[in-house]
């Protein structure tokens, strides 16, 4: 059994493309016309790190319900987890794109973490060695 792909709510397919693909070097595996249960255009859209793994599936936010779901997800826990090999360079990216790093780059024993805010407000812990 392999964990394929899990939605993430943004609430716009475009930006959260150039942040993911763009500041963490995720790939574009999708992007094409799609409509909802009832009827009205959607975008199907799919990101995956560039070396594997699950996949994301970008769903923008459809009524007020999922609005208010953006960024809140995880009930303000950190629920994503990606592990870089270039630690330095990747929490510098995050910087540089406006995420706010609430928690230092520190050491554990499963190597070092900084945790980060993505655009949407959903909280990342950014592993390395």
């Amino acid at each position: 059994m392999t964990l394929e792909l899990f939605s993430l709510i943004v609430d716009d397919y475009d930006v959260a493309i150039a942040f993911f693909t763009g500041t963490l070097g995720f790939e574009l595996v999708e992007d094409v016309p799609a409509r909802t249960t009832d009827g009205r255009d959607k975008r199907w859209v799919v990101v995956r790190p560039a070396d594997g793994g699950a996949g994301l599936v970008l769903a923008r936010a459809d009524g007020a319900e999922q609005a208010a779901a953006v960024g809140r997800q995880f009930a303000g826990r950190v629920g994503l987890f990606l592990r870089v090999q270039d630690f330095d360079g990747a929490l510098r990216r995050v910087g540089q794109a406006g995420c706010e790093v609430v928690r230092p780059a520190r050491v554990e024993p499963y190597g070092r973490v900084a945790v980060f805010r993505d655009p949407w407000g959903n909280l990342w812990d950014l592993l390395g060695d």
